[in-house]
């Protein structure tokens, strides 16, 4: 699975952004989905994720209530609309796919990776 970001950009506290995520490759409609996030000098974090249906999300406590996490398997296609955005929103953003079902929060079950998209939030 090959994974290309889209969306990214500078905007000012309170507004919204959507980013998506292309995927190509056969496994797309089975494989959980994630967005993950690293801001300069952090670890990378885990934001949200959805299973393979899009029935069930779950999301980090920092961003629950703000993002949704949102996917078309007939488009292969995976979206993270980011609403409310803070000063502490700013990071690089990177889509993960899973090699199977799994969905969660943990970096190391995600076998494939898109490239990153910066996300910048201006207060």
């Amino acid at each position: 699975v090959q994974l290309q970001a889209s969306g990214g950009g500078l905007v000012q506290t309170g507004a919204s952004l959507k980013l998506s995520c292309a995927a190509s490759g056969r496994t797309f409609g089975s494989s959980g989905m994630g967005w993950f996030r690293q801001a300069p000098g952090k670890e990378r974090e885990f934001v949200a994720t959805i299973n393979w249906s899009g029935g069930s999300t779950f999301y980090a406590d920092s961003v629950k209530g703000r993002f949704t996490i949102s996917r078309d398997n007939a488009k292969s296609t995976v979206h993270l609309q980011m609403n409310s955005l803070k000063p502490e929103d700013t990071a690089v953003y990177y889509c993960a796919a899973s090699q199977d079902t799994y969905y969660g929060s943990q970096s190391r079950y995600y076998l494939y990776w898109g490239q990153g998209i910066q996300v910048t939030v201006s207060s």
